[in-house]
This record gives structure tokens, C-alpha cells and sequence, in this order.
């Protein structure tokens, strides 16, 4: 089953009177894009929501857009024979959901589900990928804003499995991902 890009469901009252362009510019991620970038970025993007427990993507999956979640969590979680998911990562109001849409072969390597309700911005990756190959300059910007975001996260893992072996020597449970 295909949950990369899903349509829009009903939105919040707050969000019903914004346009996709003023949500695109009001979000932390596009901070000093210029209104250039933010009108193609709108000609890619739809509003969705997804509700508490709901699953956004599942590993092998097609990556086909990422997200811009607006309000909500998202807990991001690797797959284990055991059947209990292994939590990544955590991602919240004002974070971009989703890098895979960039690297082929363009699929999802985690699970991502929504643990309360989100309001998200979609972002088709097929068209941006085309924009990409077009606009070096939005090429750029994309890719520079995303690997800031890789690399706060990487370090974050990073962080948290040292506190974890730390736990693990010490015969102390070490603490949830928050």
C-alpha cells in the first residue's frame, strides 16, 4: 500500500483561510526563501492532514514528497524482526519530514506515523526533482536547508546512542527519544 502522498483531508479552522503560498512562507523551514522559489514551491505543494496512529510512509515505499509538518508530531521508526519498532527520531511543528525523495532511488528507509494529530504541507518530489534539474539556484536552497537538517539529526542520534551504550554499561535504562 501506497501512504506517500496522500490528499487532503478536512484542515483546522486556523489553516482553512491561509493560501498554500503564505503556510509555505510562514514555515520555519523556507525561512528567507525568496517569492520566487515559494511560487514554484506552491505549484508543488497540497495540504494534508494526518490523524493520531496514522502511518505517512513505510520503508521501500516511494519517496515521493516530502513534508513540512505545521502542527504535530511524527515519530520516525525502524522496522525489528520482533515486531516492536526501534524510535528513530522524533519530528514536530516548524521540521521538514522526509529527505529520501532526494537520493535514488527515491524510497522511504524508515516508517513515519503520526503520534497525534498533524496538519502538513506536502511537497511533491517528482516535480521538485524536475525544478531541481531546472533552477540550480532552488537546487541549491533545498539541498542546503535540508542538509542543515540532516546534520542536526545525525548529531541528535549520535548524541542519543552515546547516552544509551552510557546506560547500557551502567545497568540504567536510558531515556525515551523526546
Amino acid at each position: 500500500m501506497n501512504t506517500s502522498i496522500l490528499p487532503a483531508t478536512e484542515q483546522s479552522p486556523e489553516t482553512r483561510s491561509e493560501s498554500i503560498g503564505e503556510r509555505l512562507a510562514a514555515h520555519p523551514f523556507l525561512a528567507g526563501m525568496s517569492e520566487r522559489h515559494l511560487r514554484i514551491l506552491a505549484a508543488c505543494t497540497m495540504a494534508t492532514h494526518f490523524d493520531s496512529g496514522q502511518v505517512i510512509f513505510r520503508p521501500g515505499e516511494p519517496a515521493n514528497g516530502f513534508y513540512l509538518i505545521e502542527r504535530g508530531k511524527v515519530v520516525l521508526e525502524e522496522p525489528q524482526s520482533d515486531g516492536e519498532p526501534m524510535m528513530i527520531d522524533l519530528v514536530s511543528d516548524g521540521e521538514p519530514l522526509g529527505w529520501s525523495w532526494l537520493f535514488a532511488p527515491y524510497l522511504w528507509q524508515f516508517n513515519a506515523r503520526a503520534i497525534e494529530p498533524c496538519s502538513a504541507l506536502c511537497l511533491s518530489g517528482i516535480m521538485l526533482r524536475q525544478h531541481r534539474d531546472e533552477d540550480f539556484f532552488l537546487s541549491h536552497e533545498l539541498f542546503k536547508r535540508m542538509s542543515e537538517v540532516m546534520v542536526r539529526r545525525l548529531q541528535a542520534a549520535r548524541s542519543r546512542l552515546s547516552t544509551a551504550k552510557k546506560a547500557i554499561c551502567s545497568g540504567t535504562p536510558s531515556p525515551p527519544v523526546s
